[in-house]
Formats: C-alpha cells, sequence, structure tokens
C-alpha cells in the first residue's frame, strides 16, 4: 500500500485523483433520484469508474473514489456519518482491482481474451464485495441499515455496474490513457510502486475474509432482527429466501461479530 502515499509527491497523480473525483461524483449526483434506500443508496452506473479508474491509475484511483463518493454525498444530499464508511468502502472499491491485477498477471487489460475478461470480473467481484460489507458493517454499527439488506445489496450493485459497463469502456479508455503516458506505473517511479508482502497468502486472506465477512453479516444481522422477513433484498425489488442455516445469530451484535474479520481484510489489504 506504500504507493497510496508516496503518489502524493507526483503532480500528474494527484490531478488524476481529482478527475477521478469529478467523474464518479458527477455521475453519481444525478442518479440520487432513482434510490433504492431513500437516502443510504441508490441506483450507481458510476460504480463501474472506480474499477476502470483503478485499472488505469492505480492508487489515484482508489483516492479519487473515496473523495468522489463523498462529494456525491455532499452534493446529493445523502451526507451522514455513514459517508465516511461509504470513503473506506469506495477506497476500497478502487484499490484492490488494480493490486490483485499486477499480482495475477504481467498483462495490460486493454484487449479482452477470455482469460482476461474472466481475471476482470473476479477482482471486480472481490472488490465489490470488500465495498459492500464495508459499508454494510459500518452503517449497521451507527443503526441506520441493518447489515443483511445493505450488505448484499451494495455488493451486487457495484458487480452488475462494473461487469456490464467495464468491458466496454476499459478497452477504449485504457488506449488513451496508455498513448496520453499517464498509466500509473508510468507516472511513478518502480522505487515507490510496492509489490507487496506475501502476496499470494494475503490473497488468500482477502477472499476469505470477504465471503467470510459477507457471510457471517448476513447470518448475525438475521439473527438478530427476528422482527424482520427472513429475506436478503437484491436489486430491483428481487429478493430471495434466507436458509435455515443464516437465521441464527453468531455474535452479540454484527459490529463486533465481524471486527475480526474487518481487522483480516485490513491486513491482506496491507500486504497484498
Amino acid at each position: 500500500m506504500r504507493e497510496a502515499i508516496t503518489m502524493w509527491k507526483y503532480t500528474r497523480m494527484v490531478v488524476l485523483v481529482a478527475l477521478t473525483a469529478a467523474m464518479y461524483a458527477a455521475v453519481l449526483i444525478p442518479f440520487k433520484l432513482l434510490p433504492i434506500i431513500p437516502g443510504i443508496t441508490e441506483l450507481r452506473p458510476a460504480n463501474v469508474f472506480p474499477v476502470i479508474c483503478s485499472l488505469m491509475f492505480g492508487p489515484a484511483g482508489a483516492w479519487g473514489a473515496a473523495f468522489g463518493n463523498l462529494i456525491g454525498d455532499l452534493m446529493g444530499g445523502t451526507y451522514g456519518l455513514g459517508s465516511y464508511f461509504g470513503m473506506v468502502g469506495n477506497f476500497l472499491l478502487g484499490y484492490i482491482p488494480y493490486r490483485l491485477w499486477r499480482m495475477l498477471t504481467s498483462k495490460e487489460p486493454g484487449a479482452w481474451s477470455p482469460a482476461m475478461l474472466a481475471r476482470y470480473l473476479y477482482v471486480t467481484l472481490l472488490a465489490s464485495i470488500a465495498c459492500g460489507v464495508t459499508v454494510g458493517w459500518g452503517l449497521d454499527i451507527l443503526g441506520l441499515v441493518p447489515f443483511h439488506v445493505l450488505g448484499p445489496l451494495i455488493s451486487i450493485n457495484n458487480f452488475v455496474t462494473a461487469a456490464i459497463l467495464g468491458p466496454l469502456l476499459l478497452p477504449v479508455l485504457y488506449k488513451r490513457v496508455k498513448q496520453w503516458g499517464l498509466l500509473y506505473h508510468d507516472v511513478m517511479d518502480s522505487a515507490d510502486l510496492s509489490r507487496g508482502r506475501l502476496p499470494h497468502l494475503a490473497h488468500v486472506v482477502m477472499v476469505l475474509a470477504l465471503f467470510g465477512s459477507l457471510y457471517a453479516g448476513v447470518s448475525i444481522s438475521l439473527g438478530l432482527n427476528e422482527e424482520a422477513a427472513r429475506t436478503i433484498p437484491l436489486l430491483f425489488g428481487l429478493e430471495i429466501t434466507a436458509p435455515e442455516s443464516l437465521l441464527m445469530p453468531a455474535g452479540a451484535s454484527v459490529g463486533m461479530g465481524l471486527l475480526p474479520l474487518m481487522v483480516l481484510l485490513v491486513i491482506a489489504c496491507l500486504l497484498i
């Protein structure tokens, strides 16, 4: 994660943070008029930007996603304490794709083959879940929305948008950005780009932490909300009935129950 700090000494990387934040916020704000959970989240086609900007701009894409989400909340009328968990979640949405991509392959995501597309969908899925569990955990702690409602919803919302729009936009934009010399590894010195400590182990820990957090968070949330319907909402009014194995609380609260897994996620992000 060293480059997330060292990037600030590069003027062009700072400009790319501002560019990413501006694009993200500009598309987020109009869709505040199409809420899924009023005042909390909405239909977000803009969620493609953190992923594709991550693969092009690296850490600048991560910071741009964090600031862009905050600006979108401020300008869109949904600002609150939950916005800061949103910043962290969106930072991970923009951080995980480029870190995982560098670990998994040396090829650039400029043209799609079946293997490249599968790799893109994989890193997008993990980044989407990271954002979903972080925001869902934080807003459950604040008592705003139960985890079993928000965690899966954000994860699916992020993934569907980036999975559909990303393969269309990235090949076109990546070529232009490369021609302009604005890819993050062209802008930053190699000495400022960390290769990660124990990246493969961190990858495994990240996968376990993410899917474990999603499963445990839904289980605890449903188990502690006995008056709630035993359903998990998805997009477009769809919902699924929770299996019996998810109806038993696995801890005193979602906040404390998920804390060890969230710590593991942070450690994995530092080491990958």
